[in-house]
């Protein structure tokens, strides 16, 4: 019940005695049973506009953001993708399933 899903991380870099918040990229995967609750994250497109998350990234990119349960502590993650497209791409895998 996996799911790859592109995921945007902060990756804090040290630039002159000052940390410089930073982003990168990374594949991740998802176990759709494990999943709580999927959100539109605007916040992140208005980074991606400031020009503050990889290049690599089209300007109309939207981002998800999925909560995860992971016991008494949840977990939530930033990925690529409108939370619609998300969504399908988890309920596709758990109807296979």
């Amino acid at each position: 019940m996996m799911s790859k899903f592109i995921e945007v991380y902060e990756s804090t870099r040290s630039h002159s005695n000052e940390k410089v918040r930073t982003f990168d990229l990374r594949e991740v995967l998802i176990n759709s049973e494990h999943v709580v609750c999927v959100r539109p994250d605007p916040a992140f497109q208005n980074l991606l506009i400031e020009g503050r998350l990889p290049d690599k990234l089209d300007q109309r990119q939207e981002f998800s953001r999925v909560y995860l349960n992971r016991g008494q502590a949840g977990l939530d993650i930033i990925v690529v993708g409108n939370a619609k497209l998300v969504e399908q791409k988890l309920n596709k895998k758990i109807l296979k399933g």
